[in-house]
């Protein structure tokens, strides 16, 4: 398969750049690369089938290219990572969240951090995200962040590093999930050699982190808050509810008196006690965010306020999103815990300093400039691929909101083969870990990899044409060779091996 394959200018994730496998890797590339092409291909077409067949959409806006309905493209070469190297990205990738959420908790609170003059206070209280209606109000358990998703790349030289930091509502692990069930029914007997460690268990993880923030009840009663079918990420809303086994609701099904949120069922009101919302802060509460909310629940933070219902992710968290914010997060690390960053941030420049903006100005050519409340792709300038017209135009957005943009050195993100209609081609990719938090910790194994899947592109956004592979943390594998060609399951072929 790999015998035509051509590596692209940075680090390539199956191959040194002389041509030989990365180390570890040797047995694994062996055993794929002797798939034909032509057999990837069906295997390919059988995948696009399933995740249709089962419902694995998203929905593209009003202002994509196209509107609608769509399947997100799915690779069927998987990402490789081997367990010592993902050993260390846990490590990493706790200790971040750790700080963010004892940042949360600090600037809602005492705002030490804020008082010592570690980050400017205008940056925080002009974040889009800032609430000031959380100030003094503490989370169940003091935990603010329950469920997130930090986007991680490799550079040139293959160091990992944290892109962003998504704590509001981050999104797509039912993909990454999904995608595991679709390579174990088309490349089972891949499976039925290697230690590709589960991603079974999210659910069961995330369910019992829910119901942790409730300790005032034995059986507390957990919802997932979806603002309705046509929003992009309803399959995945309604995805997690069914495999956790709980009630998908609108704003419509709850309601606030007593002091208690209460569902309404053809029973009757039945309490609520956990809501893993999927909707922003804007929306939650007509009374206390925007009075024209119909997504929302009327009264909802005064009951929160009270402490009779927890919300996931805690209201407020969305200030640690802000892309100004991230590139504080090395300065939090060390200032509660008196620890260096495990993985580091991409370097990055803010243009609310004046010689960092003057920097970003004459290099608009050479830089990625962000928009430090966008997502998905938008409100962004690749430089090396834009217009004077465009440069222009991120320049005077530049000037009359200094605050609004930082910008970051055009990364050679890590590549990893990939199928493309014209052959195996190297494709660019980053990684998105789904961290859990309740009375403890837990790191789904993997996370879902986004793929840019045009040649040359670096945009892995699946609203900007970008799909996603399955993310495969493996040992060393057992030996053989497994009959990877063959569509027939084995009775023990199609399970997965826990490296634990």
């Amino acid at each position: 398969m790999f015998a035509d394959y051509r590596q692209v200018d940075g680090f390539d994730e199956y191959f040194c750049p002389d041509g030989e496998a990365r180390p570890g890797l040797a047995p694994l590339l062996e055993m794929l690369g002797a798939i034909p092409e032509s057999t990837l291909r069906q295997h390919h077409g059988r995948a696009a089938e399933l995740l249709l067949r089962q419902g694995a959409t998203f929905r593209l806006n009003s202002s994509s290219a196209e509107v609608g309905e769509r399947i997100l493209p799915f690779d069927p070469l998987p990402r490789l990572i081997l367990a010592p190297e993902w050993q260390r990205l846990e490590q990493g990738l706790i200790q971040r969240i750790e700080a963010i959420d004892r940042f949360l908790a600090d600037v809602y609170g005492r705002q030490r951090i804020l008082s010592d003059g570690v980050i400017p206070r205008e940056d925080v209280e002009s974040s889009q995200g800032w609430r000031p209606q959380m100030l003094d109000l503490a989370p169940p358990r003091g935990r603010w962040c329950h469920i997130s998703g930090l986007d991680l790349v490799r550079d040139g030289e293959g160091t990992w590093r944290v892109l962003e930091d998504n704590l509001r509502c981050p999104s797509g692990v039912s993909y990454h999930l999904e995608n595991r069930k679709v390579m174990k029914r088309t490349l089972p007997g891949l499976f039925a050699s290697l230690r590709v460690r589960s991603t079974e268990g999210y659910a069961s993880r995330l369910l019992e982190a829910l119901r942790s923030l409730a300790p005032w009840t034995q059986q507390p009663k957990v919802v997932l808050l979806t603002p309705g079918v046509y929003n992009s990420a309803y399959f995945e809303h309604s995805y997690l509810a069914t495999q956790m086994g709980i009630e998908l609701v609108e704003g419509r099904d709850l309601r606030c008196h007593d002091g208690r949120v209460w569902m309404r069922t053809t029973q009757g009101l039945e309490p609520v006690d956990v809501i893993y919302r999927r909707i922003d802060d804007d929306f939650l509460d007509p009374t206390v965010f925007r009075a024209d909310s119909m997504l929302g629940v009327r009264g909802l933070m005064e009951v929160y306020a009270k402490g009779r219902v927890a919300i996931a992710n805690a209201p407020g968290t969305g200030v640690a999103d802000d892309k100004l914010i991230y590139t504080y997060v090395p300065e939090m690390i060390r200032y509660y815990l008196g620890e260096e960053a495990i993985i580091e941030n991409v370097p990055t420049f803010r243009c609310g300093i004046p010689l960092e903006r003057e920097h970003v100005l004459a290099h608009l050519d050479q830089l990625v400039v962000k928009a430090v409340s966008e997502a998905g792709g938008y409100g962004m300038l690749i430089g090396p691929s834009s217009t004077e017209a465009q440069r222009q135009e991120f320049a005077e957005k530049i000037h009359a909101n200094p605050r609004n943009y930082i910008a970051q050195p055009t990364l050679a993100l890590s590549t990893v083969p990939s199928l493309l209609e014209d052959g195996i081609a190297a494709c660019h990719v980053d990684l998105r870990p789904y961290i859990v938090r309740g009375q403890d910790t837990w790191i789904t194994p993997g996370g879902l990899t986004r793929v840019a899947l045009r040649r040359g592109s670096l945009v892995v956004n699946s609203s900007q044409g970008g799909g996603s592979k399955d993310t495969w943390i493996i040992e060393t594998p057992t030996g053989g060779r497994a009959d990877l060609a063959g569509s027939r399951v084995s009775a023990g072929a199609d399970r997965e091996v826990s490296a634990c």
